[in-house]
C-alpha cells in the first residue's frame, strides 16, 4: 500500500500531538501557515491526516478478521451498556471508547454473549486514502479558470449574492443557413467569451462571501440535433460529445473562477426543461461529481430533477423552474402573469407552507428567452422571467424578433436587494 504524501511528517506530528490537542493547529504548524482549514485545502487534508494518526496512536485495539474487518473486544470493558443501564447508540459507543465513527463502515449489536457490544467493520485504509490525494496536481491541467482583472470585491456587507443564468443552449447554430434575419455566430469560442465577462461581472458586484448560483434549465440545446420530446428537429453546430465537453469545461470553468473569492458556493442546476432534458442531467450530474470531490468543504451542487422546486436561503424563498418540463407541458409558463399561473404558483406555496411573515418569494424561470420582472402582480410572490444567455435561434428570430441576452447578479439584504442585469453584444 503506498503511504500518504503526508507521512514525511510522522515524526513531527508525533511530537506535537502529546501537547496539542488542536489538529488544525498541529497541521497550521507543520505548513507554517495561520491559514484556516476553511481557507486552505492543504490545511484540511493535514489536519484530516494528522486525526487518523492520533487515533492510531489510540490505545484502544481491536481484533481484526481478513474478510469482514470485524473486531471483537477482548475484554468485557467493551460493552454497549450505559452508565444509566440502557443501550448506546453506535455513535456514542464510539465516542466512548475513542473509536472513529467516521470510519464504520457497518455495525452489529451482539447481545447473546451475555454482554453486548458492538460488531463494526470499519473501511480499510486503502478507502480512506483518496482523502489525502494532491488534488491539485491532478486538476492542473484540466481545469484554466478566467483570470480576474480587478481587486475591487466591495465590503461584503450582504448575507448572500446570486448569479442566475439561463437557456445557454450549447450546440445551437443560431444561423445554419447563413439567412437568418440577424445573422448571430454560437460556438465556443464566444460561449466562453461570454463565461469570462460573467466571471468578471459577479465578481465586480460581489458584496458577501457566500454565492448562490442558479441555472434554469435548456443549458443543452438538444441530443442528436433533437429537444427531449423527439420530433422538433434543431440545426445544430456540435456533435454530442463536443456539446457535452463545451458545457462540462463551461461549468467547471465558471466554478474555478470564482472559488478563489468565495466561502461558500452552491449552485442549483434545473434538469426538466424541454431542450436539455437527460443530456442537461448527466452534464450537470458529471460536474457535481468532478467539482464537489475538488472542492469538498466549499461547493455543494444540487441537480433540480423536478420541474419546481424550492430553496429557501436565509429569508429568502427561491422557487425555481424553467418554465416549461420535458414531457407533459405543451405551453409552459408564460412571460405575462395571467390569473391560472397566480393560482398555480399559490398553490404550490400553500402545499408547501411557504407563506410566512419573514420570507420573501420569489418565483424564477427561464425559457421565454424574455427579461421580464414582475413584482406587483402578486401579493404573495415575485414573478421573474430571466434572459436567455445565448443569442436568439433562428425561429426565434423569424417568430418574433433579434432579442437580447444577458444574466443577472443580486446582492440580497436584510429587507433589500440590489440588482444587477447584464447584457451582452450581439455578434454576427
Amino acid at each position: 500500500m503506498s503511504k500518504s504524501k503526508w507521512s514525511k511528517f510522522d515524526n513531527e506530528i508525533n511530537e506535537l500531538i502529546q501537547s496539542i490537542d488542536n489538529n488544525t493547529k498541529v497541521a497550521q504548524m507543520l505548513l507554517k501557515t495561520s491559514e484556516s482549514a476553511k481557507e486552505s485545502d492543504k490545511v484540511d487534508l493535514l489536519r484530516t491526516y494528522v486525526k487518523r494518526f492520533r487515533n492510531r496512536k489510540s490505545d484502544f485495539k481491536f481484533e481484526t478478521e481478513t474478510k469482514t474487518n470485524d473486531y471483537k473486544p477482548k475484554q468485557t470493558i467493551f460493552t454497549a451498556v450505559s452508565p444509566n443501564g440502557g443501550i448506546m447508540n453506535i455513535e456514542t459507543y464510539c465516542k466512548h471508547y475513542g473509536l472513529d465513527f467516521d470510519k464504520v463502515r457497518s455495525f452489529k449489536l451482539v447481545s447473546h454473549t451475555g454482554i453486548p457490544f458492538y460488531n463494526i467493520a470499519f473501511y480499510e485504509e486503502q478507502t480512506e486514502n483518496h482523502l489525502n490525494i494532491d488534488f491539485d496536481s491532478i486538476f492542473k491541467n484540466k481545469v484554466f479558470p478566467v483570470k480576474y482583472e480587478s481587486n475591487y470585491f466591495g465590503i461584503n456587507n450582504a448575507l448572500f449574492d446570486r448569479l442566475v443564468y439561463t437557456d445557454v443552449h450549447i450546440g445551437m447554430n443560431c444561423n445554419p443557413d447563413g439567412f437568418s434575419l440577424y445573422g448571430g455566430v454560437w460556438n465556443e469560442e464566444i460561449l466562453n467569451e461570454r463565461l469570462a465577462e460573467m466571471v468578471q461581472f459577479t465578481l465586480d458586484k460581489k458584496q458577501s462571501n457566500e454565492l448562490h448560483i442558479h441555472e434554469l434549465g435548456d443549458f443543452m440545446d438538444g441530443w442528436d440535433g433533437e429537444t427531449v420530446r423527439k420530433g422538433h428537429e434543431l440545426p445544430q453546430n456540435m456533435d454530442n460529445q463536443e456539446a457535452f465537453d463545451a458545457g462540462f469545461n463551461f461549468k467547471v470553468k465558471l466554478i474555478e473562477s470564482l472559488a478563489p473569492f468565495y466561502d461558500v458556493i452552491i449552485c442549483v442546476n434545473i434538469c426538466d426543461d424541454n431542450h436539455a432534458g437527460s443530456f442537461g442531467y448527466v452534464v450537470n450530474q458529471a460536474f457535481k461529481s468532478f467539482i464537489e470531490l475538488r472542492y469538498p468543504h466549499k461547493v455543494k451542487v444540487i441537480n433540480q430533477r423536478k420541474f419546481i422546486n424550492h430553496y429557501q436561503v436565509h429569508n429568502r424563498t427561491f422557487i425555481l423552474t424553467h418554465g416549461k418540463d420535458g414531457k407533459n407541458l405543451k405551453f409552459g409558463f408564460k412571460p405575462i402573469l395571467d390569473t391560472k399561473q397566480i393560482e398555480k404558483v399559490n398553490n404550490y406555496i400553500d402545499e408547501h407552507y411557504l407563506r410566512t411573515k419573514e420570507s420573501i418569494i420569489e418565483f424564477c424561470k427561464g425559457d421565454s428567452h424574455q427579461d421580464i420582472f414582475d413584482c406587483s402582480t402578486s401579493q404573495t410572490f415575485e414573478y421573474l422571467n430571466f434572459p436567455a444567455f445565448s443569442p436568439s435561434s433562428n425561429w426565434v428570430q423569424t417568430n418574433f424578433k433579434k432579442g437580447k441576452s444577458g444574466f443577472y447578479v443580486f446582492n440580497y439584504y436584510e429587507k433589500t436587494k440590489t440588482i444587477h442585469p447584464f447584457t451582452f453584444e450581439w455578434k454576427n
